[in-house]
């Protein structure tokens, strides 16, 4: 399988991110998972991990919808405002269980290239790491 630098993941539920952490780390797919318990806390990842190009500067964000405080919508709007090379070196999947077709509308102006249903699963990592990352 492709192996990444890093990989962060954004969902306020400790129990998703200790299942999808592990599978990732099972699956050996990157150096580095990092994890976001909201919006928020994941701009700051990506300030801090991100600046200067830095080397754990997560390559691919698997993103939840529905979260307190800064939920995904929100996130995506805020980093939007990040430099652009800073966001052209990210792939961001949303990952949830949200399937309202209006979250699925609103989705389409925004910087997301995939959605997936949860449970993420060794197939659907495959499958984006197939599809965005076919050179690494």
């Amino acid at each position: 399988m492709i192996k990444l630098r890093s990989i962060l993941l954004v969902d306020d539920d400790d129990t998703t991110n200790y299942l999808n952490r592990k599978l990732l780390q099972r699956l050996a797919v990157a150096d580095d998972v990092l994890v976001a318990l909201d919006g928020e806390e994941a701009l700051r990842v990506l300030e801090n991990e991100c600046a200067d190009g830095g080397p754990t500067c997560p390559a691919l964000i698997f993103l939840d919808i529905n979260m307190p405080g800064m939920n995904g919508f929100e996130f995506l709007e805020a980093y939007q405002r990040l430099p652009l090379s800073q966001r052209e070196a990210i792939v961001i999947v949303m990952l949830t269980t949200s399937v309202h077709p209006q979250d699925l509308d609103r989705l389409e102006a925004l910087p997301v290239r995939a959605f997936l249903n949860k449970p993420l699963d060794s197939a659907k990592v495959q499958g984006i790491l197939e599809a965005y990352f076919p050179e690494a």
